[in-house]
């Protein structure tokens, strides 16, 4: 198979990233261009509240394909990130049993992780189905396949979203813009793959994504991720308590950025010439620093481990990581080792303009669609002239849509998800619900709720 391009979006809470890659038959990537915009609002938590996100993904595809290496080829389909504040996971145990001694085939394993998807709760659909550990008639193996056997059990991490998020995806890319939907990406398990080591990964370390509004922990351990969760609290958070110094927000995140300190030195008073007594802010971003820290080593509790079962210490990656003084606070609070994230040597970077540490979540994206099945993300057009006299052209976007108030035109896809989701499922009491009772608890008396509709 000849090489592919692939073209990528990641919506957070605070910007919309896009991206393409060229992927050969290996899997292996080159990225080529990568393109942002910033938001307000229109995100929360990682989930779309108003379809006018649109127009800025429609933007951002737009400068994408005027890229040198692209042009004149077209995007007509895309990969897109699922992350956010209702991204939990659950182990669960599943097993097969043969009424003879057979060979284990990978058909058998994609079995499994199909029966433990169909224990996901109601309200949620499945971003990924991660294989732990397998035992062959109770004899632990990495990798069955190939094994031969009468019973074989697994151990499988189920990271699932609320429906509510893909519901939204779909609404956006497919039926507005018309883009199918070539595949879903998780982003923790891709920023993962991306930036830690294989020993990381087996001898046990924790992964944590600090973003605007979320925080989202994974944590592996015997090369397998065992534990995800989203905190919903992020670096924003910081900025508006800045805000109570009187301060707007875009000022207020402008001192964190450039002068905010997560490790003020104790005893020293500084006041800046611009009039702002830089030790109260600091001790306002300390304060709210050690609350996101707390409750992120908490996680490791509430995965059933101790800080001794991570020797390989905590990965951090996303804007809120680039707070000066935060890993420090991190190191001193767990006990642990702690470093930045960026992606591996795996992945080439063309385009010297494009930051690989600043880029991870959008690089890990791409690199993720590079290992799904191959899809086209791309056509090219087969005249100026006809492309311009087609029906539905995406450069009348903006005449077609107006304020984003008319009717949407017929997506792509047939609207399923392309996932493990059953049409139905029984109703339990899960360890998904308890994560969210938790999570509710934890920061609750804020106003804040987890409907997954409202988020």
């Amino acid at each position: 198979m000849s090489d592919r391009y692939i073209a990528a979006i990641e919506i957070g809470s605070s910007k919309i990233r896009g991206g393409v890659g060229l992927a050969d038959a290996a899997g292996h990537l080159d990225v080529v261009a990568v393109e942002e915009e910033k938001l307000t609002g229109r995100v929360r938590y990682g989930c779309i509240q108003n379809v006018d996100v649109s127009n800025t993904i429609f933007r951002i595809c737009e400068r994408l394909e005027g890229y040198p290496r692209v042009e004149p080829r077209k995007i007509k389909g895309i990969y897109v990130s699922l992350g956010g504040r209702s991204m939990v996971s659950e182990l669960v145990d599943v097993s097969t049993h043969f009424s003879s001694e057979m060979e284990i085939t990978g058909q058998i394993i994609e079995e499994l992780k199909e029966k433990a998807a169909k224990q996901v709760p109601d309200g949620y659909d499945v971003a990924e189905v991660v294989p732990v550990k397998f035992s062959v008639d109770n004899k632990s193996v990495s990798n069955p396949v190939g094994s031969y056997g009468t019973n074989v059990s697994a151990s499988m991490l189920v990271i699932v979203c609320a429906t509510s998020v893909k519901r939204m995806i779909r609404r956006v890319v497919n039926e507005r813009l018309g883009y199918e939907i070539c595949g879903y990406v998780t982003r923790p398990t891709a920023e993962a793959a991306l930036v830690l080591s294989e020993e990381e990964k087996r001898l046990g370390c924790m992964l944590v994504d600090f973003g605007a509004e979320t925080t989202t922990v994974a944590i592996y351990k015997d090369g397998a991720p065992v534990y995800v969760a989203t905190l919903p609290m992020g670096s924003r958070n910081i900025s508006l308590d800045l805000v109570a110094l009187n301060h707007t927000e875009e000022r207020a995140e402008e001192i964190k950025k450039v002068s905010g300190n997560a490790m003020p030195l104790e005893g020293q008073r500084r006041q800046g010439a611009d009039g702002i007594d830089y030790t109260e802010v600091n001790n306002y971003i300390h304060a709210r620093a050690a609350e996101i820290v707390s409750n992120i080593l908490a996680q490791i509790e509430y995965a059933g481990l101790k800080p001794q079962s991570l020797p390989k210490g905590i990965v951090i990656v996303g804007a809120g990581g680039r707070l000066r003084g935060f890993s420090e606070l991190l190191e001193q609070h767990s006990k642990l080792r702690v470093r930045q994230g960026s992606p591996s040597n795996m992945v080439r970077i063309s385009d010297g303009a494009i930051h690989a540490a600043e880029n991870t979540d959008i690089i890990a994206v791409l690199a993720g669609a590079a290992q799904m099945p191959p899809k086209e993300c791309f056509e090219q057009p087969a005249s100026a002239e006809s492309e311009n006299d087609a029906p539905g052209n995406r450069g009348d976007y903006d005449e077609m849509y107006g304020d984003g108030d008319s009717e949407p035109t017929k997506g792509r896809d047939n609207g399923k998800d392309d996932d493990f989701t059953p049409e139905s499922t029984p109703k339990r009491i899960s360890i998904f619900q308890r994560m969210r009772d938790r999570l509710a608890g934890a920061f609750g008396g804020e106003g804040e709720t987890f409907d997954d509709d409202n988020e």
